[in-house]
């Protein structure tokens, strides 16, 4: 089964390969490391209320994904809350992604290609060898949207982390996506960690918003 972290970079591919351009960073950020304490939780590692994320069990995963994030909190002498160990996840996240890539190269889902340009500068494509995989993390995203049912806490977490990136408006029209709108919404209410991502990027973008604004 693939990470959070795994899907989200599989989702963010276009069918070149290459990163949706317009994906805020930012936003990127926060989700990945949103990602990485889901699977936590899900792992029963972590857990969280409204004041805090605590350890339930300290036992490595053996998984370089995962591991590192769960050492710093088992280090910590102090508990925080979730949206604390958002903000010291994220600095990390560099790392997370090409550990996802790379973990989708080894799986074979995913082919590297390095392209020059100007033969001078090299940039890197991801092009998907495993259309099948891709195609699951889909349908089973459009199967959640597209219905009433209780959505299990997996695909919760996944559409919540997606559309903090944007995933969405890449994967369907504009009039498919307004017909979305309300159901996305519902979802993201159902976990406290991605509601936390969802808080954390939103103040971010009104902070520099307020920052940019014109003086009179």
């Amino acid at each position: 089964m693939l990470r959070f972290a795994e899907e989200i970079m599989l989702l963010l591919l276009d069918d070149k390969g290459r990163t949706f351009a317009d994906v805020p960073i930012t936003s990127l950020k926060y989700a990945l490391a949103g990602a990485v304490l889901m699977d936590l939780a899900l792992e029963n590692r972590i857990d969280t209320d409204q004041e805090r994320l605590f350890v339930i069990d300290s036992t490595p995963l053996e998984d370089d994904l995962l591991d590192p994030t769960l050492a710093r909190i088992v280090q910590s002498a102090e508990v925080h809350d979730a949206r604390y160990w958002l903000e010291q996840t994220v600095p990390h996240t560099v790392d997370i992604r090409e550990r996802s890539l790379a973990r989708l190269l080894e799986r074979g889902i995913l082919r590297q290609e390095d392209d020059r340009f100007l033969w001078v500068f090299q940039t890197r494509r991801y092009p998907i060898i495993d259309d099948q995989t891709v195609r699951e993390v889909k349908l089973r995203i459009m199967g959640v949207l597209l219905s009433d049912e209780i959505p299990d806490l997996r695909d919760i977490v996944l559409i919540s982390l997606s559309d903090t990136c944007s995933i969405f408006k890449h994967l369907l029209s504009n009039r498919e996506l307004k017909g979305v709108a309300q159901r996305i919404k519902q979802i993201r209410r159902m976990d406290l960690i991605g509601r936390e991502v969802s808080k954390a990027v939103w103040d971010i973008e009104s902070s520099l918003a307020v920052a940019m604004w014109p003086m009179h």
